[in-house]
C-alpha cells in the first residue's frame, strides 16, 4: 500500500475545509431563490334574514365577504442577500373572512408581504420574464391581487324577489412560482480574472473586509464596499474571478456576471505579473460580450494591478500591446504600496458622475417632451 506523505495529507485536509468554506459562504450569501407564492380567497356571503322582536318578516340582511390579502413584493435597506427565503419558499397571504347578518362585511385577509433587498428582480417560473424589478428602497409591487369577496343575500334583494336565499362564495386567490434574483446596485464593478488581487483592492479603499489569499476563487460571493476619495463616495462591488466559459456556468459565472448589469463603470483589474496579461484580459472581454453586449460596452476602465513586483519597462510594453489590441485606457496602480490608486479613484469617480449626469439630462429632456410639439 502507498504511503501518503505528510503534504498530500495537509493539501487533502486543505481541499476538504475549502470545500467546506464554499458551503458556508454560499450559505451566507444567496442571489437565487425559487418561491411559491399564493393571494388569499375572498370570504364567502351571508345568507341571514332579519329577527327582530315586533318585527316578523324581516328582510335580508347578509353581508359580504372580505376580500383577500394581496401578496406584496417591498424593497427594503439594510439586506445584500436573499438568504431567507432558502428556509421558507412558500407564501400565502390570508383569506377574507366570511360576511354575517346585519348586513356586516366580513374583514379583509393580511397580505403577505416579501421584504427583499436593492436589486432583485421577480421573475416567472420561465426565468425569462421579469414582472418586478426593484430598484429603490420603499418600492412596492402587488404581485397577485387577492380574491374579491362574494356578496351577501342582501345584495341580491329585489322586488320581485324579496327574500332571496342566495349569496356568493369568494372569489378565489392566484397562485404562481416565482424565482427572485439579486443584482446588486453598485456604481463601480470590479472585474478580472481569479487572483487578480480585486479583493485586496477593495480591503485598501473600503472598510469591507473581504477573505484575501494567494490562491484563485478565495472570494465566493460578491462583496460591496464604500469608496471614499477627495470628500466624495460611491459603492464599489468585488465580483468573484470569472473564468473561461463563465457566461456559461462555469464556475457559476453567469450569476456573478449578473451583479455588473447596473454598474455604472466596469474596472477591469489585470495581474501584471501573470503569465500572459494580454490572453487573461481578451478572456474577461470576451465573456462580458458573451453574457451581454451591453455588458461589453459599458464604460470600462483596465487597471495593471501589482505594478510594484513588475520592472517599468515590461509594464510600458505591456501597455503598448494592450492599446494596440485595442484596450482604451489604461492605468496603473499597486494595492500594497498605494501608488496610482488615488488616480484610479479619482477616474472612477468621473466616469460615474459623468454618468449620473448623462441619466438626470435624460429624465429631464423625457419630463419636458410635449406630444403636442410634433
Amino acid at each position: 500500500m502507498a504511503k501518503v506523505s505528510h503534504a498530500q495529507k495537509m493539501g487533502h485536509l486543505f481541499y476538504v475545509d475549502h470545500q467546506k468554506q464554499i458551503k458556508t459562504d454560499i450559505m451566507k450569501f444567496l442571489d437565487q431563490a425559487k418561491i411559491f407564492i399564493k393571494s388569499g380567497n375572498g370570504g364567502p356571503g351571508a345568507v341571514s334574514f332579519r329577527r327582530e322582536a315586533n318585527v316578523p318578516r324581516g328582510g335580508p340582511d347578509g353581508g359580504d365577504g372580505g376580500k383577500g390579502g394581496d401578496v406584496i413584493a417591498k424593497c427594503v435597506g439594510g439586506l445584500n442577500t436573499l438568504i431567507d427565503y432558502r428556509y421558507q419558499q412558500h407564501f400565502k397571504a390570508a383569506s377574507g373572512t366570511p360576511g354575517s347578518g346585519r348586513d356586516r362585511s366580513g374583514g379583509k385577509g393580511d397580505h403577505a408581504i416579501l421584504r427583499l433587498p436593492e436589486g432583485t428582480q421577480i421573475l416567472s417560473d420561465d426565468q425569462s420574464t421579469v414582472l418586478a424589478d426593484l430598484t429603490k428602497e420603499g418600492q412596492e409591487v402587488v404581485l397577485l391581487k387577492g380574491g374579491i369577496g362574494g356578496k351577501g343575500n342582501a345584495f341580491f334583494a329585489s322586488s320581485t324577489n324579496q327574500a332571496p336565499r342566495r349569496a356568493q362564495p369568494g372569489e378565489r386567490g392566484a397562485e404562481l412560482w416565482v424565482w427572485l434574483r439579486l443584482k446588486l446596485i453598485a456604481d463601480a464593478g470590479l472585474v478580472g480574472l481569479p487572483n487578480a488581487g480585486k479583493s485586496t483592492f477593495l480591503s485598501v479603499v473600503s472598510a469591507a473586509r473581504p477573505k484575501i489569499a494567494d490562491y484563485p476563487f478565495t472570494t465566493l460571493h460578491p462583496n460591496l464596499g464604500v469608496v471614499g476619495i477627495d470628500n466624495h463616495e460611491f459603492v464599489m462591488a468585488d465580483i468573484p474571478g470569472l473564468i473561461e466559459g463563465a457566461h456559461e456556468g462555469a464556475g457559476i459565472g453567469h450569476r456573478f456576471l449578473g451583479h455588473v448589469e447596473r454598474c455604472r463603470v466596469l474596472m477591469h483589474l489585470l495581474d501584471a505579473t501573470s503569465n500572459d496579461p494580454l490572453q487573461s484580459w481578451k478572456i474577461i472581454r470576451n465573456e462580458l460580450a458573451a453574457y451581454d453586449k451591453s455588458l461589453a460596452e459599458k464604460p470600462e476602465i483596465l487597471v495593471l494591478s501589482k505594478a510594484d513586483a513588475a520592472p517599468a519597462d515590461y509594464i510600458d510594453e505591456l501597455k503598448a500591446e494592450l492599446a494596440s489590441q485595442g484596450a482604451g485606457e489604461i492605468l496603473v496602480m499597486s494595492s500594497v504600496s498605494g501608488a496610482g490608486v488615488p488616480q484610479v479613484l479619482r477616474r472612477l469617480y468621473q466616469i460615474i458622475t459623468d454618468s449620473q449626469m448623462d441619466e438626470l439630462r435624460a429624465q429631464q429632456e423625457q419630463q419636458s417632451w410635449n406630444p403636442h410639439d410634433d
